[in-house]
């Protein structure tokens, strides 16, 4: 199947999938439950959905045209992901270039955006040499534990430098033309490497794919060697068991998941689309999910031996320096890295690390959005002008993301990766499973995997998607209502019309399901409502797999075609024809071309 690459975590958050473990083990075992038992089922039920109908997130709802709306569903949320996410790629590369330097900016506070309360872990007086000054714990203690006004040099770089930050949503202010450039720089990356679709993003993804790797290693390495590490690793493993109760950690838990996986994004349905019928997305997607998880434990050992250290360097509890989201990316790690001998070095891999996987998650969403407008709208001449469905996204992605690099726009980026990017995605696969397992009918589709793997889906898998996955995202979801707490960032409290446009973002994407089920109720035809809703929810004629000779049993043509009937083979999308494909073992593949 095509690479895609294990997400980076929700929001800001470090590397493979690795927001759960920059927190507790107490997140760590609801993360773990909701990836047996909700994330490998779901991810298995997308990869071979698309595989079996060879059809991006639209196409395939041929399987029950009156749930279409989940398909556009998808495409929202991939809409503001990729908006958002883009943005996120364009700071880390804003501080990838800000690394290129002998002292690292954030580490003192002699720069004309420091305030007398910024505090630093480095002696200003060895600026000069760029040597490693002596801790003092001390009197660093002292001033950590007791001056409610210190702050560090690298967050004042985050706030006062690098965003001007406002101080309310509503205060747009200035375009940061430093990072307005970095964005159209992403924008330009992620065009360039999709320019050919799949052709090029598949083999530009076996780098973004794998060299974070390398670096998480050399991170790892370095971490684990550092003084103080240990107490770190302790802290990252040792479990909190008073919060397991709380359904905001479970909540969590099940959107970093979907969020990680990819799950109800779109993207893995568009990417199995590519496969060769006969793949085996069964052992792909037992593979991917559990190197993707595997990948963010990795990432937690590499994240605490470092903060441990930090810690160490202090004199402080672990939990002080612990943080996640912005805080965690952009000013804790950036702050114990000047703690390192050749701090730049480490700042250029640890952000060049963040680039590669942000990377790899917006060829991800972009390629699903072009694809589902390329098979929606299938005429010839979309099918030759890909290239520039390609770059009006792009350039409608880069100028919906001009006002998040404003100095009110790290409010309204957190703003959508809470509401616009959460419990939808958990509500619309929801629906997707249920859908599938009890509209268009469960041996149906299990039927269909056995014919095109040529073994049903194991037992685990069949409990989950009729009873164990949709069961818990139904509780979660009642319990998060019941548990919710308004947005805040750091002490900001977001204001109430704030959190109503937040909400109409969640819903915007969640709200296409009734609406296109009941624009399929109006153009359906029947004499009753029951007969409008029975034709509207049972398979179209053209459902079924897309190449002939893999439309064997029911989906067998009652009249086999000739060459006298005129009938005209080709690719319905020229991606989809005779392209290499890579699977979960490396091997290249040849897709065949569809009717």
């Amino acid at each position: 199947m095509v690479l895609c690459p294990a997400r980076p975590p929700r929001g800001t958050r470090t590397s493979n999938g690795a927001t759960g473990a920059t927190r507790s083990s107490a997140f760590m075992f609801p993360y773990f439950i909701m990836l047996i038992f909700c994330g490998i089922p779901l991810f298995f039920m997308e990869l071979s959905f698309g595989q079996f109908a060879s059809q991006g997130c639209l196409g395939v709802w041929r399987i029950s045209p009156m749930f279409k709306g989940v398909g556009y569903g998808m495409m929202v949320v991939s809409t503001y992901i990729g908006i958002y996410y883009n943005v996120v790629i364009c700071i880390a590369f804003y501080y990838f270039f800000s690394s290129m330097t002998h002292v690292l900016p954030w580490a003192y506070c002699n720069n004309p955006w420091n305030t007398p309360d910024c505090t630093g872990v480095l002696d200003a007086s060895n600026l000069t040499n760029g040597s490693r000054p002596a801790a003092l714990p001390g009197n660093l203690s002292h001033l950590l534990n007791h001056s409610l006004q210190r702050t560090s040099p690298s967050e004042e770089y985050w706030r006062l430098y690098v965003l001007k930050l406002s101080d309310d949503i509503g205060k747009f202010g200035e375009v940061r033309l430093p990072l307005l450039g970095c964005l159209g720089v992403s924008w330009v990356v992620v065009f360039l490497c999709l320019i050919r679709g799949v052709k090029s993003s598949g083999k530009v993804v076996y780098f973004t794919a794998t060299f974070p790797y390398v670096v998480l290693t050399i991170l790892f390495v370095r971490g684990v060697t550092l003084e103080g590490a240990f107490t770190g690793i302790m802290y990252y493993l040792t479990p909190q068991w008073d919060k397991i109760l709380e359904a905001k950690v479970w909540g969590d838990a099940a959107s970093q998941i979907f969020y990680s996986l990819g799950c109800a994004w779109g993207g893995l349905i568009t990417m199995a689309s590519y496969n060769k019928f006969h793949n085996n997305c069964y052992r792909d997607s037992i593979i991917i999910s559990i190197t993707n998880c595997a990948t963010s434990v990795y990432a937690g050992f590499v994240i605490f031996s470092i903060l441990g250290f930090m810690a160490n360097h202090l004199g402080v509890d672990v939990s002080r320096v612990a943080d996640h989201g912005p805080g965690l990316a952009f000013v804790a790690y950036p702050e114990a890295l000047t703690l390192l001998p050749i701090s730049p070095l480490w700042s250029l891999l640890f952000f060049f690390m963040l680039i590669l996987l942000g990377l790899g998650t917006q060829f991800c969403l972009l390629e699903t959005l072009v694809t589902a407008i390329v098979d929606e709208v299938g005429n010839e001449w979309i099918l030759q002008k890909k290239t520039y469905v390609t770059l009006g996204v792009a350039v409608a992605g880069f100028l919906l993301g001009i006002p998040l690099t404003s100095q009110a726009g790290i409010y309204w980026l957190l703003l959508m990766d809470n509401y616009a990017a959460s419990f939808s995605l958990v509500v619309i696969s929801c629906i997707m499973c249920m859908s599938i397992m009890y509209i268009y009918g469960h041996r149906n589709y299990f039927q269909d995997i056995q014919m095109m793997l040529g073994f049903p889906p194991p037992l685990f898998f069949q409990i989950c998607w009729r009873f164990v996955s949709p069961a818990i995202i139904f509780f979660i979801l009642v319990f998060t209502v019941i548990q919710y707490r308004p947005i805040t960032y750091n002490h900001y409290q977001y204001p109430g019309w704030a959190v109503a446009i937040g909400f109409l973002m969640a819903l915007s994407s969640v709200i296409c399901i009734p609406l296109y089920a009941l624009f399929q109720l109006c153009c359906t035809d029947g004499d009753t409502l029951l007969q409008r809703l029975k034709n509207a929810t049972k398979p179209s004629r053209d459902w079924g797999p897309a190449l002939l000779e893999h439309q064997t049993g029911r989906y067998a043509p009652t009249i086999p075609p000739s060459p006298e009937d005129g009938l005209e083979v080709q690719p319905l999308h020229p991606d989809k024809a005779q392209i290499p494909m890579v699977g979960s073992n490396g091997s290249s593949r040849l897709q065949d071309s569809r009717i």
